[in-house]
């Protein structure tokens, strides 16, 4: 993103007037591969392609604010490679992740996280201090770091199933398993923003495996963790959580964790979050990324963006998918993701 793409969205993010509402898309591996016809292994591997492929769409759609920015990543893979997870890479999808702490008690041989030498956050950071300048003389920023989140990373970790039983049969254990990572995903973030340098201003954090929680338990293993995280940050530093899974059960709770925006599936209703997080967070959101964005005509992506804007009149809201790019997405479904943008401007100013 450019910065005046980043000042409008950090005005939205902290609930403050803005000019027109913003439109952002979270864009990653998962996509930006397949709609460039660019093979994974060399988008991961070849920091010219890497460079290219991100310039080819921040100047292909040059309304959307492309988020994070420049992000480097390996699918989900950096967080679980840093903890033991066993990482399979193919030519044609993000890398897959194998849990390997089958035992809890193993905790207790598992030294903290070092961003600097572990798995493969080393291999980002690199590529963060070899490109930022060539990034920041194209006319862009990097003003957001990014992380899997606690449930995310420790659901890799351990395998999302033995996560889910031990939640009931060693509460404990589960504890100290989301400790050891949460830490190891703070000192990450951290790193990134050393590596990337003062123009960092925002954290982007996602799991939808919070998703999977109660209410209840929800506030136990979650709530206290996000809010970790967010606190480690300045309080003027924008936070962006992502869940596109589950979120109704918690919805009221989740503005007490600190972070600004809230990136949700289409799902939940745009005007019921509004109503349930009471202006407390901005919306970032929420049109389908699969029925619509991917499988949708234009017309009905156009409909369904300008639904959204119609619900929350453009007030606390990021227009976006309700979730990132997915693979498939085409060029004119994004494009009417613009043109809804502008055609709710133009009607309000008219």
């Amino acid at each position: 993103m450019r910065q005046q793409q980043w000042d409008a969205f950090k005005r939205a993010a902290k609930r403050q007037p803005v000019d027109k509402v913003p439109l952002a898309l979270i864009v990653d591996s998962p996509w930006m591969p397949g709609y460039l016809g660019t093979g994974h292994l060399d988008y991961f591997l070849d920091p010219e392609v890497w460079f290219q492929s991100n310039l080819k769409v921040a100047e292909q759609f040059p309304e959307v604010t492309m988020f994070p920015s420049w992000w480097v990543e390996y699918g989900m893979a950096i967080e679980p490679s840093a903890m033991g997870a066993r990482i399979t890479f193919q030519p044609d999808q993000p890398p897959s992740q194998v849990a390997t702490l089958h035992r809890l008690s193993d905790l207790d041989h598992m030294v903290a996280v070092d961003p600097w030498r572990d798995g493969f956050m080393p291999l980002a950071l690199h590529r963060y201090r070899m490109q930022k300048q060539r990034i920041f003389d194209a006319g862009y920023t990097i003003p957001v770091v990014a992380a899997r989140g606690p449930l995310c990373t420790a659901a890799f970790v351990h395998d999302v199933n033995n996560l889910m039983t031990n939640i009931v049969d060693d509460p404990e254990g589960v504890h100290r398993l989301l400790s050891f990572v949460t830490e190891g995903i703070i000192a990450w973030l951290k790193a990134q923003a050393e590596a990337i340098g003062p123009c960092v201003e925002g954290i982007f954090v996602l799991d939808d495996v919070v998703g999977f929680l109660s209410r209840a338990s929800y506030n136990e293993f979650a709530a206290p963790y996000l809010k970790r995280i967010c606190d480690a940050f300045p309080q003027d530093w924008v936070k962006v959580y992502h869940n596109d899974a589950a979120i109704k059960q918690f919805i009221d709770d989740l503005p007490e964790t600190g972070f600004d925006v809230l990136n949700f599936s289409h799902k939940v209703d745009i005007a019921e979050a509004a109503r349930r997080t009471g202006g407390r967070m901005c919306l970032m959101g929420n049109v389908s990324p699969l029925d619509l964005g991917v499988r949708g005509t234009a017309e009905a992506v156009k409909v369904a963006a300008l639904e959204v804007l119609r619900k929350t009149g453009g007030t606390n809201l990021i227009l976006s998918l309700g979730g990132g790019a997915s693979p498939g997405m085409p060029a004119e479904n994004i494009r009417a993701l613009v043109e809804a943008a502008q055609e709710f401007e133009a009607g309000r100013v008219g």
